[in-house]
């Protein structure tokens, strides 16, 4: 079912992000995890691309196993990053052929040990262009990334929404943002959004901390910041690891329900392939 018609329907989507494992047993991981989150009847799922598309034919195989033999609707990460148009067009022909219908559009980030994105000399140079040939040659419901805070390459938030209008007009159905840790920054985006004629669903992306400098690394990366009261009280707990957990599923709880209570259309879970913390906000949700 395409996500486009989900949130039509529904007026709100609940779903889970993966990412494809290096390793046999991080793939028997990963699908013991899935099967686990299956329970909470997820709207869909999304399986990333790797860097450097490194891994486009393992999400096109878990894509297509997790909709055929698992039973959930699923969404396949599509980067522009070292491919060139006749490869992206031939997975997403293979993408169609195993039934998949919803695809999120990235430009993606440069490949380990390059610090800047250089597109093929036969690809896309922006998210924008590949959605652009994906409306133009292939009949998929199409998503974008934005970024509430704005994205690491932009100069200003301004310049990035106006990327990401490019993107919709282009003709992407539906958002989803980048982690964020503070709702203000959301509703500020959402709004700034709606005031430059992006009318489609904007659903926020929620990482729930579960290790702090893995966070840490992950905001740095992202440009997305912790606010201070969270660092104050991760710093102090930091070394027990437990109590971290507590806190970031407390902390995502009360983020994910302000969300929904605030008309937020869904939340979409960053799971690192894991499902302890992602089990543990959904039960106490009110949904």
């Amino acid at each position: 079912m395409r996500i486009s018609d989900m949130l039509a329907r529904d007026g709100r989507t609940f779903s889970f992000e993966f990412f494809p494992p290096k390793t046999p047993e991080g793939e028997r991981k990963l699908y013991e995890t899935v099967e686990v989150l299956r329970q909470h009847r997820p709207s869909f799922v999304s399986v990333t691309y790797g860097a450097g598309g490194s891994t486009r034919h393992k999400t096109v195989e878990i894509v297509s196993r997790i909709k055929k033999e698992i039973g959930i609707e699923a969404m396949a990460h599509l980067t522009c990053v070292g491919a060139a148009r006749g490869e992206i067009s031939s997975v997403l022909d293979h993408l169609k052929t195993e039934g998949i219908e919803n695809v999120l559009a990235l430009r993606g980030d440069p490949p380990q040990g390059q610090t800047q994105f250089v597109a093929h000399a036969d690809g896309f140079r922006y998210a924008s262009e590949l959605v652009s040939a994906i409306r133009g040659d292939h009949d998929f419901t199409i998503g974008v990334a934005g970024y509430p805070e704005g994205h690491v390459e932009c100069g200003s938030r301004d310049e990035d929404l106006a990327h990401l209008k490019t993107k919709v007009d282009a003709g992407a159905s539906f958002v989803i943002t980048q982690l964020f840790f503070d709702n203000r920054d959301y509703f500020d985006f959402v709004k700034r959004a709606r005031d430059i004629g992006i009318r489609v669903p904007i659903i926020p992306g929620i990482m729930p901390v579960t290790n702090y400098a893995q966070i840490r690394k992950f905001t740095q990366m992202c440009g997305a910041h912790l606010p201070k009261e969270m660092t104050d009280r991760l710093d102090a707990i930091h070394e027990d690891e437990s109590a971290v957990q507590t806190y970031g599923v407390d902390h995502a709880v009360r983020q994910c329900q302000d969300l929904l209570d605030r008309g937020a259309p869904g939340i979409h879970f960053y799971t690192l392939n894991k499902s302890p913390s992602t089990r543990a906000i959904f039960s106490r949700l009110n949904i």
